[in-house]
């Protein structure tokens, strides 16, 4: 599978996988043995927002050990923690993938793929080109200050849960409960789904 990463130069969702991660995923990758599933967050409020949400799906799935499996609405959500009118408007949308990768490399992947977008880590909450979260890491709950699992926010944040609820109703947050009625506890003031545009699921 390394030979996923064949694209031109040009493309800015390429980005090289360490060698060990590659060892360690391709054997199992060649049937995705025993994979786990995952949740992730995309968000962006800089450039073309639509654009790099797909290109972040599309490097996901490129990814030895990745496979997306369903990739929620768009939704266009007000920025979280700062003051009204002070960033652009986010576009956010929800991946539910299979793995094989730990959730530190997943993590790791994460990090990677919002770096081919020149995210910048300046600000707690500042605006973004992408934001990549791991939501949910099957059933895992973890404290680890190096990756919280399940995100430690994502229970009070209807931006996330909205569109995850859209893709899978039936879908539970590890230790929080059915994100359907903790959604049911949130406002959607400023969280509003964007019927007219649309995250292709890859081929």
């Amino acid at each position: 599978m390394s030979t996923a990463f064949t694209e031109g130069p040009s493309d800015p969702t390429v980005q090289p996988v360490p060698a060990s991660v590659v060892e360690q995923v391709d054997a199992a990758d060649t049937t995705l043995s025993n994979p786990r599933r995952a949740v992730l967050s995309l968000g962006s409020n800089l450039g073309n927002r639509l654009e790099t949400l797909q290109g972040a799906v599309d490097a996901l799935e490129d990814t030895p050990g990745i496979r997306i499996k369903a990739v929620s609405p768009v939704y266009e959500t007000e920025p979280w923690g700062v003051e009204p009118g002070s960033q652009p408007s986010y576009f956010n949308a929800v991946v539910i993938l299979r793995t094989t990768l730990p959730p530190s490399s997943l993590l790791e992947r994460a990090h990677a793929v919002e770096e081919a977008f020149d995210r910048v880590r300046e600000e707690r909450w500042g605006a973004r080109t992408l934001d990549v979260d791991i939501v949910a890491y099957a059933d895992v709950v973890s404290d680890d200050p190096v990756l919280t699992l399940p995100h430690p926010r994502a229970h009070e944040r209807a931006f996330v849960l909205a569109p995850w609820h859209d893709v899978d109703p039936g879908a539970r947050l590890p230790g929080r409960g059915a994100v359907a009625d903790l959604l049911d506890t949130l406002t959607r003031d400023g969280v509003a789904p964007r019927g007219d545009l649309e995250l292709r699921l890859p081929e």
